[in-house]
């Protein structure tokens, strides 16, 4: 079937978590460097559309200036409510919305969230990753992904450290029909 290709661009501590138990995400703020935002603006101008979570809409509305403007966003949520900056709020199947958003002009869509990162891996349907690792170990929190149900082959494609001592893992996701042939 042939679909807009989805990424995701994301931050892990060095034990693997997205996120602190409550959400938070202050650990982030040890690699923050003037002028130096790890390639985020070139992917992110890159994307059409960005796919999220309920918790990372939640957590992108503290911000204090809404992150995604002049990008369609799709929450994934299981309750309706007001869209505060043109967001628009999706239940049902994974496999749908991406037909749709394909049917509708989306090129490249941006996949953000713990939960929807595994939910769209687990469908077969992210086609790269770009995984920043962080300095830091949390102890507990939000994984980078809960419940694939099965392993997802990886092919290594590039990696960069900073002065910083963030590093930053590039790969392609192995389709599983290139799986089976292997």
């Amino acid at each position: 079937m042939p679909r807009p290709r989805c990424s995701v661009f994301i931050a892990t501590s060095l034990d693997g978590f997205i996120a602190r138990r409550d959400g938070r995400i202050d650990w982030l703020g040890v690699v923050e460097r003037q002028g130096e935002d790890y390639g985020f603006k070139g992917f992110f101008d890159s994307v059409d559309t960005i796919v999220m979570g309920r918790k990372t809409y939640e957590t992108a509305l503290a911000f204090e200036a809404w992150p995604f403007a002049g990008k369609r966003c799709v929450v994934l949520t299981h309750s309706q409510r007001p869209s505060r900056n043109g967001e628009e709020f999706y239940r049902g199947e994974l496999k749908s919305l991406v037909e749709r958003l394909l049917g509708e002009g989306a090129e490249h869509v941006y996949v953000d969230g713990g939960s929807v990162l595994s939910q769209f891996l687990a469908l077969g349907l992210i086609d790269d990753l770009t995984v920043a690792v962080i300095p830091v170990l949390l102890g507990e929190g939000v994984r980078i992904t809960q419940g694939l149900g099965r392993d997802i082959r990886l092919r290594f494609t590039r990696s960069r450290s900073f002065d910083s001592g963030l590093v930053q893992l590039e790969y392609a996701v192995v389709p599983p029909s290139a799986e089976a042939a292997s």
